[in-house]
């Protein structure tokens, strides 16, 4: 999706302290995206995500919700009603110099790449990876309100962004529809899946492995910029000791996670962390942690780390 050092209009909270998706009624000046950064291993309740409201009239509003941007990775969520949709404007060109992973959260989204015609339509709990220089639209197409998890990196403080996207040339011939295999399919499905530039993931097409004493690690994307894992852990269980040779962000989906800061105490005087779903938590590069679900249901939660997963500044699936 957009993601930001986009500008745009501050966000609205609702009486029920909940964040509203819906766009002011009016449109106010422009404002930066904000860009939160840590220190220090830091929670991040969901209340305390910095909101803002990215496009124009002709791209479409975006509400954000976001949780981290350091100098190594971005994290947010962004939302859409359900019939609403965001494409590109001369102002807000949704192309930019990032590898990106945008997990549905709740709702069905349609995601487009409007410059070749490639669109795939991705339900609550799958999710989609797409590199640099890709172009892209989205729909929120169920009946549903739409919530997309976001790991983007190198991240907007790099340039990677709005700046980078300036530089493009503008698209203007939208395309939703990719017709070299009309007549053809599904016979020519091999060759069009060798063509494709968003790749769609399911529960067949993740890198899983074991770790601790009942976490199911399921990686979805290793790249040079980024890594994008869910750990399940079941009832009582625990990861292993881990270190990055990047910056972590995590995203908790369902269930209770505790995290451990295994170097001992951040600034604050705190090492053991509770977290409930759609709070946030960040680790910088080189701290050790280790996740932990000390109730008896499972957890489940999203981390992305940039941009070396290893310690050893090798960007890995594995540790």
């Amino acid at each position: 999706m957009a993601t930001t050092e986009r500008t745009g209009i501050d966000g609205r909270q609702t009486e029920d302290g909940r964040r509203s998706a819906e766009p002011p009624p009016s449109r106010a000046a422009a404002t930066p995206s904000p860009r939160p950064t840590f220190d220090d291993a830091t929670a991040i309740p969901y209340s305390d995500a910095r909101l803002h409201l990215w496009g124009d009239d002709e791209a479409g509003h975006v509400p954000d919700w976001i949780y981290v941007s350091s100098e190594k990775i971005h994290h947010l969520v962004f939302g859409l009603p359900a019939g609403a949709r965001f494409t590109h404007s001369d102002g807000f060109r949704t192309i930019f110099a990032a590898d990106e992973l945008l997990y549905v959260l709740s709702g069905t989204m349609v995601i487009a790449d409007p410059e070749h015609g490639e669109v795939h339509r991705v339900e609550q709990g799958g999710a989609v990876f797409f590199r640099r220089d890709t172009w892209h639209h989205a729909m929120s197409f169920g009946a549903e309100q739409l919530r997309v998890l976001e790991f983007f990196a190198p991240p907007p403080a790099t340039g990677s962004s709005s700046a980078y996207a300036k530089t493009k040339e503008l698209l203007t011939d939208v395309r939703y529809r990719d017709d070299r295999f009309v007549g053809r399919w599904p016979m020519a499905a091999a060759e069009r899946d060798g063509t494709l530039r968003m790749h769609v993931f399911d529960g067949r097409s993740v890198l899983e492995r074991f770790e601790g004493t009942g976490a199911l690690v399921r990686t979805y994307v290793s790249t040079e910029h980024l890594t994008v894992e869910q750990a399940v852990l079941r009832a009582g269980s625990q990861s292993e000791a881990r270190r990055h040779g990047g910056d972590a962000a995590m995203h908790v989906l369902s269930g209770t996670l505790h995290v451990l800061l295994t170097d001992g105490p951040n600034a604050a005087g705190q090492r053991w962390f509770e977290l409930h779903p759609d709070d946030g938590f960040y680790v910088p590069e080189g701290v050790g942690y280790e996740l932990r679900n000390v109730t008896d249901v499972p957890t489940e939660v999203m981390i992305g780390v940039a941009p070396a997963y290893t310690a050893d500044l090798t960007p890995s699936g594995t540790t």
